[in-house]
């Protein structure tokens, strides 16, 4: 552990060499001062403090993440080049031992600037809360500055499932498709299907079930916040909608009425609820639309009940551990194709692979329709094409391998006060730098160990 933590000490010194450590720490900490200064809010506290944590720490992440990857490029690489590692190598020193002393260098680098930033975030946040009205200080610290669990009606996707299987069948006794068509009326019959769980008609209740029964030690006598989203079926309408919104059980809980309120759609809003109207654990939840048109509440985000679980600070600590996941695998994925590369290709890789991540949505999107062609239309459909058999599966596994690292963005959960459990900082550890950071980590050290450092030499 000697030899990995003087190669370790050697980065740190490289960093220090190219300024970049200074530069980033400058940079982070004027994206933290300056962003306050720039942002345009709704003008409530809630707003700009939620607005501040996405803000900040995507810049945090952004910053964090380009220059470990040019760092990792940069370090190897260019010690290859530059005929310093050929120095070290023939020391009795393991190849395996520098690549990960390499890389520790890089995690000991990003965890002191992770520090430094978050702290900075922090400070400014309570700074800015203890400024504020008493009464603008209690709803940060009961809806953004605290750490909320979630409870939401059971998922109906396997009825949704079964319910359209069993009409497609229906469909096909009637209807002969071809395969071409079946995708398509699939997916038809399942979005009228799925709407039926969604839409509200107007003039008409719509009630949803929420089992509390293992989050009861949680929640105590503490009141609870309901969070809504909902759509207009018609898209022509603006505005706001009324609704009429109770909570609890007729004739067997205390009920609670809220009042009529006009809310604009498209967007969560959220009321606070008393406790202990639940009957056995499980709470009912009733609206109804006095509107003129159709109110559709989506089955991913349209309902949900939050509970107060935890505190601000380790929530964002452990937000941070996962931000620090992300580090620790372009590292690896820097260092990998360093092992490999020259310095500007290396960082070419790199960045090229970043750039995959963020276009993970059109990807998503071309393996949802199932083909990568536009669409058709004089057939009146989506086309399609021959490399669709070899493409879709490839975006498939590339989707795979880029959710086990996206789906664990903490950014959302601590702007919305949402608590980010151990679980899923253990998860986040295990799937992303144990896998996917391993696998990159055993490749890069098998490349460098087996590469020949000493023809490097004659492409100078």
């Amino acid at each position: 552990m000697q030899r990995v933590a003087a190669i370790a000490l050697l980065t740190w010194k490289a960093a220090f060499r190219f300024r970049l450590f200074i530069v980033v720490a400058v940079l982070l900490l004027g994206a933290v001062i300056a962003l306050p200064l720039l942002i345009k809010d709704d003008g409530t506290a809630r707003g700009f403090t939620q607005i501040l944590l996405t803000y900040t720490l995507t810049t945090i992440s952004a910053l964090l993440g380009l220059s470990t990857l040019w760092l990792a490029c940069g370090t190897l690489a260019r010690d290859i080049e530059e005929c310093q590692m050929q120095v070290v190598a023939v020391k009795p020193i393991a190849r395996w031992q520098i690549w990960l002393g390499k890389c520790r260098g890089l995690m000991s680098l990003n965890a002191a600037l992770l520090a430094l930033s978050g702290a900075s975030v922090y400070g400014l946040l309570q700074w800015r809360a203890s400024r504020l009205p008493v009464d603008q200080q209690q709803v940060l610290r009961s809806e953004v500055l605290v750490a909320r669990g979630s409870a939401r009606p059971l998922d109906p996707s396997q009825k949704i499932e079964a319910d359209t299987e069993q009409a497609l069948q229906e469909r096909l006794q009637k209807d002969p498709l071809t395969k071409a068509d079946l995708i398509e009326v699939r997916k038809q019959i399942r979005e009228q299907i799925k709407a039926e769980y969604q839409l509200v008609p107007p003039g008409y209740p719509r009630q949803w079930e929420i089992d509390l029964g293992s989050i009861k030690r949680h929640i105590g006598d503490r009141p609870l916040q309901l969070r809504i989203k909902f759509n207009a079926a018609d898209h022509t309408t603006t505005g706001t909608f009324v609704g009429l919104w109770a909570v609890g059980t007729p004739g067997k809980t205390a009920l609670a009425a809220l009042e009529p309120m006009s809310l604009a759609p498209d967007t969560f809003h959220e009321f606070e609820i008393p406790p202990n109207l639940d009957e056995n654990g499980t709470l009912t939840i009733a609206f109804l639309n006095r509107n003129n048109t159709a109110l559709l509440f989506p089955l991913e985000d349209g309902i949900e009940v939050l509970y107060r679980e935890g505190t601000f600070g380790l929530n964002f600590v452990r937000g941070l551990g996962i931000i620090f996941c992300w580090m620790a695998l372009l590292a690896a994925l820097g260092l990998a194709a360093a092992s490999l590369l020259s310095f500007p290709v290396a960082a070419f890789v790199a960045l090229s692979v970043m750039t995959l991540v963020m276009a993970s949505g059109t990807i998503s999107n071309a393996v949802s329709e199932g083909t990568i062609a536009n669409y058709n239309a004089e057939k009146g459909g989506k086309g399609s094409t021959p490399a669709d058999i070899v493409v879709i599966p490839t975006f498939k596994a590339i989707i795979t391998v880029i959710n086990m690292a996206k789906n664990f963005s903490p950014i959302d959960s601590l702007s919305t006060g949402r608590s980010i459990t151990w679980s899923q900082l253990g998860s986040a550890f295990s799937q992303v730098v144990l896998l996917l950071g391993g696998s990159l980590a055993a490749f890069g050290m098998i490349v460098f160990t087996r590469r020949e450092l000493a023809t490097a030499q004659g492409t100078q």
